[in-house]
């Protein structure tokens, strides 16, 4: 065995014990910030509620999630296509949307200590945290409201979007125009939104600033039944393909008295988070309200012609509205693990290999000058087709740990022993195993890994060790 073999003193998984016990947020906002996923923003000024930074590993988390549902949902199709609609908009879209009007929830107030809760979240009227009475009901405003200009009066009202779906409505004529495209037709985008929530909490889940993933499926009345049943399917399996293990997702159908007042039907993807089961993901059907309603108050047709029927309709349109922050949070909680192995606990984060931040350390056994040019090379040549991480700091031993709690798939560590034959280590995350490759393969080896290729089973690798 090479030094780089020794070094891992947890060895083996064989006298290992696995802990199946649900993590807390609070061990899970410990990691974040000890490893540099989500940092409190503003924290040298005591933190602003509820507002969050990603810090160096956690925006390429994010990035990762993003990418990988923008994968899915428009690079391996050729029926959607993406946008990039502005946060501002004018303010005549919310009045159309229904946010001016129909965007609040109620509120109430403690008369004692004067926290404000939502009303429907309160039971036996006494306010959950000091037991005292609450204050009736009023309407409170989700949207953030904003001035344009250098005038701040209600003239130049404006506000910041409460959600992206909206400028993929009001887009849809640009978009069939410019792309010649047919129904069934999705526009996709990513992006900010903000909503003045009066109980945010439970770390990222509940925010007031926060990034969306939607997708509008424009399609044909009379199809919309099997266009909703089908992107329920499509969605609930991308979290599963991730890593989400099913006994902790559901899916649940909102009933009449529930349902939007633009929906015909809606589907929750609920996640079992530490405080319990809560939505990641709605899939409704929206059918022809939001096209009809920015028809009536604009004055413009946004009706579409179908040259195959020879008819003009309003299209219907299938709406699948997922969270980043909650994806994010939902991917993380399930991929902690903990497991005793000879006394010791290992923390580690079983992220699929298309999340995980980094996707190799390059980890020389010892800052010793002789090992620094090897391992600062294939560093080099790594990084531009994957990411990337070195580390030369404390014994391998620590540096393998680093690397296992922020998911890293792999390490690839560089020994006295790399220098005489030009191989090294590669120490899988889950199972802790470890080969030794050539280093002119490691590229290859790597990204069939990361492809999806077994670690003992690689045709490419068993080649590469010949």
């Amino acid at each position: 065995m090479t030094l780089a073999g020794k070094a891992d003193k947890l060895g083996s998984l064989e006298d290992d014990t696995m802990t199946t016990e649900k993590v807390s947020m609070e061990k899970i906002a410990s990691l974040c910030k000890r490893r540099g996923l989500v940092f409190q923003s503003s924290e040298i000024y005591g933190g602003l509620s509820s507002c969050w930074d990603y810090g160096p590993l956690g925006v390429e988390l994010k990035h990762n999630v993003k990418n990988a549902w923008w994968k899915a949902m428009v690079q391996q199709r050729d029926d959607v296509v993406g946008l990039d609609s502005s946060i501002i908009m004018h303010p005549d879209v919310w009045q159309a949307s229904g946010h001016i009007d129909n965007f609040a929830d109620p509120m109430v107030e403690c008369k004692a200590c004067h926290l404000r809760w939502r009303a429907d979240a309160v039971e036996d009227g006494k306010c959950p945290q000091c037991g005292g009475e609450l204050t009736a009901p009023r309407m409170f405003d989700l949207m953030f409201k904003t001035f344009m200009g250098p005038v701040q009066d209600e003239a130049n009202t404006v506000y910041l979007r409460p959600e992206t779906a909206q400028g993929m409505f009001v887009n849809f004529p640009n978009v069939i125009g410019s792309t010649r495209k047919k129904l069934p037709l999705g526009i996709a985008q990513t992006g900010k939104a903000f909503r003045n929530e009066i109980t945010p909490g439970n770390f990222i889940f509940k925010t007031r600033e926060f990034e969306q993933m939607e997708m509008e499926y424009f399609v044909k009345p009379g199809t919309d039944d099997e266009w909703f049943k089908y992107w329920v399917d499509e969605r609930y399996k991308w979290y599963i393909k991730l890593g989400i293990r099913k006994e902790n997702l559901r899916l649940r159908q909102h009933g009449e008295e529930e349902l939007a007042h633009y929906a015909k039907g809606c589907y929750d993807i609920e996640y079992n988070f530490p405080m319990g089961w809560a939505e990641i993901e709605g899939i409704a059907n929206r059918g022809d309200y939001d096209l009809k309603q920015h028809s009536k108050h604009s004055g413009r047709d946004l009706s579409y012609y179908d040259s195959e029927s020879n008819e003009r309709y309003l299209p219907y349109i299938i709406e699948p509205s997922a969270g980043v922050d909650r994806s994010l949070l939902a991917f993380l909680i399930d991929a902690y693990s903990e497991e005793v192995v000879k006394d010791e606990t290992r923390v580690f984060l079983r992220l699929h290999p298309d999340l995980a931040p980094v996707k190799v350390a390059i980890l020389p056994l010892s800052r010793n000058p002789k090992l620094t040019p090897l391992a600062k090379d294939i560093y080099a040549q790594l990084s531009p087709h994957l990411m990337a991480y070195y580390d030369d700091s404390q014994s391998i031993g620590r540096r393998y740990r680093r690397q296992d709690e922020v998911g890293t798939p792999f390490c690839v560590t560089i020994d006295f022993q790399s220098l005489e034959d030009q191989q090294v280590t590669i120490r899988e995350r889950d199972s802790l195993q470890q080969i030794r490759v050539p280093a002119l393969e490691l590229k290859n080896i790597l990204q069939t890994k990361l492809g999806g290729e077994p670690f003992a089973t690689s045709q490419l690798w068993t080649a590469a060790q010949a």
